[in-house]
């Protein structure tokens, strides 16, 4: 396992420029039990305030399971192993509302390791039986088509 540990390699600036003309890679770390699926509520945009899987940005040379792992571990504070690929997820809401082009590539995935706790992205965590009527459009049409 290959954690990436530094905070970001691109500055607020470069990041939205490199951005806003090509599309972004993200994945989507999607962890179901019998409680539910593990949302937490975004406290910055886009989409503040709305229920969302939690999930990042892949960097460059970083594997799709470490960026997994970086994710889950920076925004939920836990440890995880992916044992599925879900799909993908295009975010057309997110490219009008000017935030660029994400698709994320969600993996069902484990805590091996830790107890969620909420983060600078999303600080209120959890599982939800029923999804609410403020889940990220995109992730909520996605997580109801998995029929779990």
């Amino acid at each position: 396992m290959n954690i990436i540990k530094d905070r970001h390699p691109l500055s607020p600036e470069e990041f939205s420029d490199i951005f806003s003309k090509v599309p972004r890679l993200t994945v989507e770390v999607v962890i179901k039990t019998d409680d539910g699926f593990l949302l937490t509520k975004r406290s910055i945009e886009p989409y503040i305030g709305t229920w969302h899987i939690p999930g990042g940005t892949v960097r460059f040379k970083e594997t799709l399971h470490d960026a997994l792992r970086r994710v889950a571990l920076d925004e939920l504070g836990v440890m995880v192993e992916p044992s599925k690929l879900l799909g993908y997820i295009e975010y057309p809401n997110v490219l009008r509302a000017g935030h660029g082009w994400p698709i994320g590539i969600a993996f069902l995935s484990t805590i091996v390791k830790g107890e969620p706790r909420g983060s600078e992205q999303g600080e209120e965590v959890g599982y939800f039986t029923k999804l609410p009527v403020n889940t990220f459009p995109e992730q909520k049409v996605f997580l109801e088509s998995l029929n779990f």
